[in-house]
């Protein structure tokens, strides 16, 4: 590429990136901004709703878990409780 081919994409480069500075700072792209925010915002929060929910039923299922557990040795104390009075 010689010299004048790589003045004129400067001279572009420079005139579009002039152009796109306009265009992002305009009121339209402004507006879209904060509708995208605001979309963003809202699954944001859905998706803390969702987290809390499965981290409750993560909760339930543990303490569920543990119940059975105690209810098992329980019933594991009490047959070698009831094997040790055999002998």
């Amino acid at each position: 590429m010689n010299m004048t081919g790589k003045i004129a994409l400067f001279a572009g480069g420079a005139l579009f990136g002039s152009y796109g500075l306009k265009l992002l700072g305009s009121r339209d792209a402004k507006k879209l901004y904060t509708h995208t925010t605001a979309a963003v915002l809202r699954c944001k929060d859905q998706v803390m709703r969702d987290v809390e929910t499965v981290q409750e039923n993560c909760s339930d299922i543990l303490a569920d878990a543990r119940a059975i557990n105690e209810a098992k040795a329980a019933e594991r104390e009490k047959a070698y409780i009831e094997d040790s009075a055999k002998d």
